[in-house]
């Protein structure tokens, strides 16, 4: 989804001021500990050399005591230094990927309706979750390698040049021959690991489309479909993941092949000076044995190295997204926002998306303790004023003000908190009906939270839940029905006790049962309030103060049902086709009509319907 990239000098800074620094304190003491346990290598090779001339060679006795002391206490020192270091390695890591994870939902969150568009729930899921659990699975393996291995490296290869600085250059003939297949190999396994971080993308994102979709997926027979689409997508994640293992693989591979070749030389060379009596056998062993042990952690430095860059293409998601502007901000110097009903004025507001004209020089208002509606098809632009209204967007010309204070000269907290928004999605979390009401609020009495049940007609399913207000929802509210969930919402928006309430369709996906209950709790809700409403049901705007007939993002018509009907025009023609019919009716750019009818009249002629089909699609 991103392009940007990010050299390993610049993701390491990153990740040091950022979430590593806060932990010099422990990384320090773990330091201390990898610095012990990779000393003990160094001493177990340096202890080869009394062990052979002393004891196997020359056969004394009390050598054999000492050197089996100290053996045994460098393999104790060993692992108590092992599991310390590995313990705070571990909270390290595990605590500065969780400091990351919520970071990076912060700033998810923070970010405008584009954002989200442009980037699907599942590739979010995936940066969130998978690339942020991929750094931290790294991460103690990294540390460990600079740390531990390193420093076991350099203590290994100094006993090895103490014993003899000709043996040790031997040993190392084969390292310039790695260099740039090595370098290959790395940047071959960061392309892939890119790769495979998009397709995982994409995969959560097909998993995600699936789960929430089931419904219409079982509906329509879609099930071997999904997963012939799901196979293709996960056959070339696998192929791209053995192709990145391959690379990963291809650097300590090299380092064996570098081992065989200095081992070799040492060998040729160095067993000719032991026959001519040049050099003794302990010295021998010493120096072999420094460089078994060191090509272990350069062998696993080399394979940290492929790790590094698995790692990186996962931080390079995770750094790009934190770096991606956040568009939408509160000024630096706020305006407070009006603490009575306010009224809402649109003046010239023009937006598009892409070459896509959504609003064009909209001007409207709504009166402050009035209810106000929005008609029109869909793709008017009636969802659009919602999201100017709450901040969700900008116009990119024009101002819209709320009680005569410009949207954006207010804090977007200050400015959300005017609003209480019941819409036709009723969003739910999966947990209890109480959280789902108080969204974290501890300051509601179970007073006013019982009045605010009776008023929202919750309280009239309550006590059919086994747990009642304990009882989980599921996800999405998927344990409730949807006018229960409906009213669990407008518990919420009575609780929150706004100044303004936006209805968006609030009705429009109920029975008929459901509507008339849900429809008084609107009302009951929408008294004193400054309210606007986007419906197509035009049964429930009858009684609205203003109705605004909108088309093509701009205000065509307004004034009181009866004017509307009064003058004619597309909220007349609107309204007869909605109820001339006996039948449900709705055109293909989605408009929804009613489902019950207030009369019956004779049927249309083929030229309203005609003059309709004009007005509304051009």
């Amino acid at each position: 989804m991103t392009d940007q990239t990010y050299t390993s000098v610049e993701l390491l800074a990153w990740l040091w001021r950022d979430y590593l620094k806060k932990h010099m304190g422990l990384l320090a003491v773990a330091v201390i500990f990898m610095i012990v346990e990779g000393s003990t290598l160094g001493a177990l090779a340096k202890l080869m050399e009394p062990m052979f001339d002393r004891v196997f060679v020359a056969g004394q006795q009390e050598a054999l005591i000492w050197v089996g002391v100290l053996l045994l206490g460098i393999f104790v020192l060993r692992a108590i230094a092992g599991v310390a270091q590995k313990v705070l390695l571990t909270r390290i890591a595990q605590k500065s990927a969780a400091e990351m994870r919520v970071d990076l939902l912060e700033r998810m969150m923070r970010q405008d309706g584009a954002f989200h568009q442009a980037h699907p729930p599942g590739f979010l899921i995936q940066r969130v979750q998978s690339d942020v659990n991929a750094v931290g699975n790294v991460w103690r393996a990294i540390i460990t390698g600079a740390g531990r291995d390193f420093i076991g490296l350099l203590v290994l290869l100094g006993v090895a040049i103490a014993i003899d600085p000709i043996w040790a250059l031997l040993a190392c003939i084969g390292v310039p021959l790695m260099v740039l297949p090595a370098a290959v190999a790395q940047r071959f396994v960061r392309q892939r690991s890119r790769e495979a971080r998009d397709l995982g993308a994409g995969l959560a994102t097909r998993l995600d489309e699936v789960f929430h979709g089931i419904v219409q997926i079982k509906l329509n027979g879609l099930e071997d479909y999904q997963s012939r689409q799901y196979r293709d997508i996960t056959r070339t994640f696998v192929r791209t993941e053995v192709r990145a293992a391959f690379g990963n693989s291809a650097i300590p591979a090299m380092i064996d092949i570098m081992s065989g070749v200095g081992f070799m030389a040492v060998i040729l060379y160095g067993g000719s000076e032991i026959i001519d009596g040049n050099k003794s056998i302990g010295e021998f062993m010493t120096f072999f044995t420094a460089m078994g042990f060191a090509f272990s952690p350069l062998r696993r430095l080399g394979g940290i190295s492929g790790l590094w860059q698995t790692a990186a293409a996962a931080l390079e998601r995770v750094k790009a997204l934190m770096d991606s502007p956040v568009r939408l901000m509160s000024p630096a110097d706020p305006k407070p926002a009006p603490t009575s009903n306010p009224d809402i004025e649109i003046e010239g507001v023009s937006l598009s998306y892409g070459e896509a004209k959504v609003l064009d020089s909209l001007t409207l208002n709504a009166a402050a303790g009035q209810t106000t509606a929005l008609v029109g098809a869909s793709g008017a632009g009636k969802s659009t004023v919602f999201n100017l209204l709450t901040r969700l967007i900008d116009p990119q010309e024009g101002t819209v003000k709320i009680g005569g204070v410009a949207t954006t000269d207010m804090s977007l907290p200050e400015l959300r908190k005017l609003f209480s928004v019941v819409s036709q999605e009723a969003l739910l979390f999966d947990e209890t009906l109480r959280e789902n009401i108080l969204l974290g609020r501890e300051d509601v009495p179970d007073a006013q939270l019982h009045e605010v049940l009776e008023a929202a007609h919750v309280a009239d399913f309550l006590p059919k839940l086994e747990q009642g207000l304990e009882t989980r929802v599921g996800p999405r509210g998927s344990a409730l029905s949807g006018g229960q969930r409906q009213r669990v919402v407008i518990a919420r928006a009575l609780l929150r006790n706004t100044p303004v309430l936006l209805l968006d369709e609030a009705t429009s996906a109920l029975d008929a049962q459901s509507e008339q209950v849900v429809q008084d709790a609107l009302d009951r809700l929408s008294r004193g309030r400054t309210t606007l409403v986007i419906a197509h049901r035009l049964s429930t705007i009858r009684n609205a103060d203003k109705i605004v007939v909108m088309d093509r993002g701009q205000v065509v018509d307004q004034g009181s049902h009866d004017e509307l009907l009064a003058r004619g025009g597309i909220y007349a023609d609107l309204y007869r086709l909605q109820f001339q019919s006996g039948k449900t009716v709705s055109d293909q750019r989605g408009l929804r009509a009613l489902r019950g009818t207030e009369r019956t009249i004779r049927p249309l002629n083929p030229n309203l319907l005609q003059r309709i089909g004009m007005r509304l699609f051009g």
